[in-house]
């Protein structure tokens, strides 16, 4: 029995290790539904002029704002499944109360990237929005073509001279110049916590495995 003590040990271990894995895979499933429904609540409810203040805790906000984009944007690279490849508009705009935000009117394919989108007056129903798109890979703006790889507010209010506030269009009333909206929406936000779990506990059958036949090689060692 001593040489099956150590190996029997090892993979019941092993298992309430990978096992207690999994299950904290699936309680962090639960926070992040639940908190998924936040967000969807948040975006969806009523919207309302935008606040005078503005601070990243109004992520997701529902905001009106009327006014006149001046003609000068950023268009980041962007993509969408019905036409491919293209980019995200995100515009210079004056508020009818004097303010200079960034706006996202949303979609432009390829080829509309360089038509005239000259001054318009819109009226946009919409959501605030600090999105958390850069990372270590990646590349700078590409300012001689400004083409933008991600969406940053600090350096895009920068580059527009605008305040560092960006408002995603949901609903534009006026000349859209072509330019889809592309809402917030929580499909954004990844939730894998159900896959990374059934991972865990496929290791532990594994191990489960491994150690039978483990035991098995002993006991046929011991004939």
């Amino acid at each position: 029995m001593k040489r099956y003590l150590f190996p029997a040990v090892l993979g019941a271990v092993g298992c309430a290790i990978l096992i207690s894995l999994g299950m904290w895979q699936l309680q962090r499933m639960a926070w992040k539904e639940d908190m998924l429904a936040q967000i969807r609540a948040r975006i969806e409810a009523p919207a309302v002029p935008l606040p005078e203040r503005i601070d990243p805790g109004m992520k997701y906000m529902p905001v009106t704002v009327s006014g006149t984009t001046t003609g000068d944007e950023i268009d980041v690279l962007s993509g969408s499944k019905e036409q491919g490849g293209g980019y995200q508009v995100v515009s210079r705009f004056l508020t009818d109360d004097g303010r200079a935000i960034l706006l996202d009117r949303g979609f432009i394919p390829q080829q509309a990237r360089h038509m005239d989108r000259g001054p318009v007056r819109l009226k946009v129903r919409g959501n605030l929005h600090w999105p958390e798109e850069r990372s270590g890979s990646t590349p700078a703006p590409n300012l001689d073509e400004n083409i933008w790889f991600a969406r940053d507010v600090p350096a895009m209010a920068k580059a527009l001279d605008t305040e560092p506030i960006l408002v995603v269009a949901s609903v534009v009333e006026g000349d859209a110049q072509g330019v889809e909206p592309i809402p917030v929406a929580i499909e954004g936000i990844p939730n894998n916590h159900l896959s990374y779990a059934l991972q865990w506990f496929m290791i532990a059958v594994a191990w489960a495995g491994m150690t039978l036949g483990l035991i098995w090689r002993i006991r046929q060692r011991k004939y």
